[in-house]
């Protein structure tokens, strides 16, 4: 299934507008990116069970931050189109499945490990 980069991004954006506003208010010093494929360090750094990484959170969760946190760089959520692209089969699936992608990296963000994040479903 294939998608230009402008409605690949609109999708992560609508599913980002698509969250609570309590939600919303709590993301601090966080970007939310899109790349074509994640790179080897990334790699590494979140390897998946399906070969495929969909997104990737590289930050410092919210319930770890301490008075030491003041001045640091943003986290990182990244969202791969590529490997969206290449596990959905249908335009409705590959919406789905981003926005599943972007609440279970901001799952991390708020401190849920992945064990966690899909015994509920992200």
């Amino acid at each position: 299934m294939h998608v230009d980069d402008e409605e690949f991004e609109s999708a992560v954006h609508d599913a980002l507008a698509g969250l609570p506003e309590r939600f919303l208010k709590a993301l601090d010093n966080i970007v939310i990116t899109v790349a074509d494929e994640p790179d080897e360090g990334q790699l590494a750094r979140g390897a998946s069970a399906t070969g495929e990484l969909l997104g990737l959170y590289e930050g410092i969760p919210l319930p770890r931050r301490s008075w030491g946190y003041a001045g640091a760089l943003p986290d990182v959520i990244t969202i791969f189109k590529g490997a969206h692209e290449r596990v959905c089969h249908s335009r409705e699936q590959l919406i789905r499945q981003i926005r599943r992608t972007v609440l279970h990296e901001l799952g991390h963000y708020f401190g849920f490990d992945d064990d966690y994040l899909h015994r509920h479903g992200y």
